[in-house]
C-alpha cells in the first residue's frame, strides 16, 4: 500500500474536487495500480492510496476505505485487472483459474452489497468470452471492461438523479441515512444525487443528515459532500429521526441501498429499517434510490440477505479518545438492516421510479437470464 500526498498531484488526482464527482477510484498511469480515495480518513484528511497487492485491494473492502455499493463494484473490476497483470499463467487456462480465484478472494470481502458480486461476475464473463487470445490482449481488454463499468456508472447516477428531482419541491425538507453521494458513486451519487442536481436547478432544500453507522457515514461523509457542494445541511443522531419527523421538519427520506430483493425489499446500512417505520408513522415519504444493477432477483425476498457483521471495536472504541464502554461488554454490531417493501414509498432507479407492487414493477428492470 502506497500512500500520496494529498497537496501532490500524483498520476493527475489531485484534491477533492468542488462539484459534484470525485476520482475515488481510477487507474494509475501505468495500469498497475489502483488508486483511491480513503474514506476512512475523511472529512480531516484527504489522501488517495495506491494499492497493487491482493491482500491490500481485499482490505480496502473491508475496511471501509472504499465504500458505497457501485463503487465498491467498479473497484473490484479495476482490482482485477490489477491482480490479473500480475498472473504467472503460460496459457489461457492457468489464467483464466487465477482471475476466478482473484474474484473469490475479493468477492469474500463483504457480503451484502450485490453490486461487487455483480461486477467480479461482470469480468469473469469477459475473460471467459476471450478464449484464444494473447493473455497480454486479455488484460488490456480487461482494463477496457473495468473503465466501461465505470462510464456506465455515471450515466446511470445522472439518470437516476434526474429521475429523483422530480419529487422534489423547494423547500422540502429531506433526511438522508449513510452517504450515498459522489464518493459511493463515480459522479452526483444516487439518493443525494437529486439533491445536488436540485442545487444545480436552482432548488432550495432543507437537508438534514442521520450520522449512520457503522463508520459514522453520513456525518463524515455526507455532510462533508454537502457542505463542499455550498448546500447547508442539517447533522443529526440516528435517535433524533423521530422528534425531527413529528416536528414537521421532514418531507421525504431520501436513502441509497446495497441490494433490493424480488420483493422490493432493501438492504441499506442498519437504521435504514427504523427510519422507515418512523416516517409511516409520520406520514413522510420514504423514497430508496439505487442502480438497476443493484436489484437481486436471486433474492425473493428481504429474508434471503446476508447481513454483514462488524467488529465490536467500530461501536466502543473507533473515533472516542478511550474506550466508551467495558471492554468484556459484547457488540452486536450488523452494518446492514433490512426494510420491508410495504414501508417504501418508491424506489428510484437509472430506468425509472419503480411503485409497488414492486414484483412486478422490478421485473423489467433485470435481465431474464439471471
Amino acid at each position: 500500500m502506497v500512500d500520496i500526498d494529498t497537496d501532490q498531484q500524483v498520476d493527475g488526482i489531485g484534491a477533492l474536487p468542488q462539484k459534484w464527482s470525485v476520482e475515488n477510484v481510477r487507474f494509475s498511469a501505468d495500469g498497475a495500480s489502483v488508486v483511491i480515495l480513503d474514506q476512512t480518513l475523511l472529512p480531516g484528511e484527504t489522501k488517495y492510496l495506491k494499492l497493487n497487492k491482493a491482500q491490500d485491494l481485499h482490505e480496502a473492502i473491508v475496511d471501509m476505505r472504499v465504500r458505497g455499493a457501485p463503487a465498491i463494484g467498479i473497484f473490484a473490476a479495476f482490482a482485477m485487472c490489477v491482480i490479473a497483470g500480475q498472473s504467472k499463467a503460460k496459457d489461457y487456462i492457468e489464467f483464466k483459474a487465477d482471475v476466478m480465484k482473484c474474484g473469490d478472494y475479493l468477492n469474500s470481502a463483504r457480503p451484502t452489497a450485490v453490486n461487487l458480486s455483480r461486477q467480479i461476475r461482470r469480468m469473469e464473463k469477459h475473460v471467459a468470452s476471450m478464449e484464444g487470445l494473447p493473455i497480454y490482449r486479455i488484460i488490456e481488454s480487461m482494463r477496457c471492461e473495468a473503465e466501461e463499468i465505470q462510464r456506465e456508472d455515471i450515466e446511470m447516477c445522472l439518470a437516476i438523479s434526474k429521475y429523483g428531482l422530480t419529487l422534489l419541491h423547494s423547500g422540502d425538507g429531506v433526511l438522508t441515512q449513510c452517504n450515498a453521494g459522489p464518493l459511493a458513486t463515480s459522479l452526483y451519487g444516487t439518493a443525494l444525487g437529486p439533491i445536488l442536481l436540485a442545487r444545480e436547478r436552482g432548488v432550495d432544500l432543507n437537508v438534514f443528515c442521520c450520522e449512520t453507522r457503522p463508520l459514522l457515514q453520513g456525518a463524515r461523509l455526507t455532510t462533508y459532500e454537502l457542505d463542499t457542494a455550498g448546500i447547508g445541511c442539517t447533522l443529526i443522531c440516528d435517535n433524533m429521526a423521530s422528534i425531527v419527523m413529528s416536528e414537521g421538519k421532514i418531507d421525504a427520506v431520501f436513502t441509497g441501498c446495497d441490494r433490493v430483493a424480488r420483493n422490493g425489499d432493501v438492504a441499506n446500512k442498519v437504521g435504514t429499517s427504523g427510519l422507515a417505520i418512523l416516517a409511516k408513522h409520520y406520514g413522510v415519504k420514504f423514497y430508496v434510490f439505487c442502480p438497476s444493477s443493484t436489484i437481486d432477483p436471486g433474492s425473493a425476498t428481504g429474508d434471503n440477505i446476508e447481513i454483514e457483521q462488524r467488529e465490536p471495536e467500530e461501536i466502543k472504541e473507533m473515533f472516542f479518545k478511550s474506550p466508551i464502554a467495558p471492554s468484556r461488554v459484547k457488540c452486536y454490531n450488523p452494518a446492514f438492516d433490512v426494510t420491508d417493501n410495504r414501508l417504501i414509498t418508491a424506489i428510484i432507479t437509472d430506468k425509472g421510479i419503480c411503485e409497488p407492487p414492486y414484483y412486478e414493477s422490478l421485473t423489467k428492470f433485470w435481465h431474464p437470464s439471471e
